[in-house]
C-alpha cells in the first residue's frame, strides 16, 4: 500500500505543481553524484537543518554513511541527532501532530522530493525566499507561494526583499540585511544540499555508476577479442 501511494505521488506531483500557478524560472543546478565531499556537506545541512521538522523515513542512516564514505563512527558523531542506533530510519525529530500545530501542515517526507519537484526547483526554491510580514511565518518564497515553511536558512543567506512589477510578476531580490555567507558559498552550499536530495532520491544511482565503469571495460576488452575473432573467420574469404 505504501509503495502504491509513493508512485501515486511520484506521478501527480509534477502535474499538480504545475497546475497550482503560473512556471517559475528555475535556476540549473550542476548536479554530481561523483562529487563525494559534496554529497558528504549536503548530508551535513540535511541532517542538522532539514530533519528537525522533514523525515527521510526511505533511508538508513548507515546506508548513507555507506553510500557517502562516511564511517559509522563519524555517523553517531556528528549526523546521529533524531535516532539513536545508525540502523534506524532518518526520521524527523518533530513529531508530526506537533508540526501541524505550528505549521498547519504536515511537513512533507524528503526522501523522494528530488523526484517529484526536480533539482533545478530545489535548489531555486532554496534560494527564493524573502521577508513578508503577511505570512504567518514572516517568510514567502516566489517558487512556492504561501509556502508554510520558514526560512530556516536565513543567517546564512541573509535577509531579502522580492520586487514584483506592477502585475505581480516577480522581478528580481533586494538584499536587506546580509547573512554569514556570501552569495556565491550560500549557492554552494544550496548545491551540496540538492545534491545530497538527488542522492537520497535513487541512492542506487551510485552503484551503478561504479559498476557502469567496470561494464564499459569489460565491453572494451570483448571488443577487442570480437575484433581478433572476426578477423580470424573473415581472413579466408579475402
Amino acid at each position: 500500500m505504501k509503495r502504491t501511494i509513493l508512485l501515486l505521488a511520484l506521478v501527480l506531483s509534477p502535474a499538480l505543481a504545475s497546475a497550482a500557478g503560473a512556471p517559475v524560472k528555475l535556476d540549473q543546478v550542476k548536479i554530481d553524484l561523483g562529487d563525494q565531499k559534496s554529497l558528504q556537506n549536503g548530508a551535513r545541512i540535511f541532517v542538522n537543518y532539514c530533519l528537525s521538522c522533514h523525515s527521510a523515513a526511505y533511508m538508513r542512516y548507515n546506508r548513507m554513511g555507506k553510500d557517502l564514505g562516511i564511517s559509522e563512527e563519524l555517523v553517531k558523531e556528528n549526523l546521529l541527532f533524531a535516532a539513536d542506533k545508525v540502523g534506524d530510519l532518518m526520521k524527523a525529530v518533530m513529531p508530526a501532530e506537533d508540526a501541524k500545530a505550528v505549521f498547519g501542515v504536515v511537513p512533507p517526507d524528503l526522501t523522494v522530493i528530488s523526484r517529484s519537484r526536480g533539482p533545478n526547483w530545489l535548489y531555486t526554491y532554496m534560494r527564493a525566499f524573502y521577508r513578508d510580514d503577511k505570512s504567518y511565518s514572516g517568510w514567502n518564497n516566489t517558487v512556492f507561494p504561501h509556502v508554510a515553511m520558514p526560512h530556516v536558512l536565513y543567517e546564512w543567506q541573509g535577509q531579502q526583499r522580492a520586487v514584483f512589477d506592477k502585475d505581480g510578476k516577480f522581478e528580481k531580490f533586494e538584499v536587506e540585511r546580509p547573512g554569514s555567507m556570501s552569495t556565491k558559498d550560500y549557492d554552494a552550499a544550496m548545491r551540496d544540499l540538492t545534491n545530497f536530495l538527488v542522492y537520497l532520491g535513487e541512492p542506487a544511482k551510485l552503484e551503478r555508476y561504479r559498476l557502469g565503469v567496470w561494464v564499459i571495460l569489460f565491453l572494451l576488452v570483448l571488443l577487442v577479442f570480437a575484433y581478433l575473432l572476426k578477423k580470424e573467420y573473415w581472413k579466408d574469404v579475402h
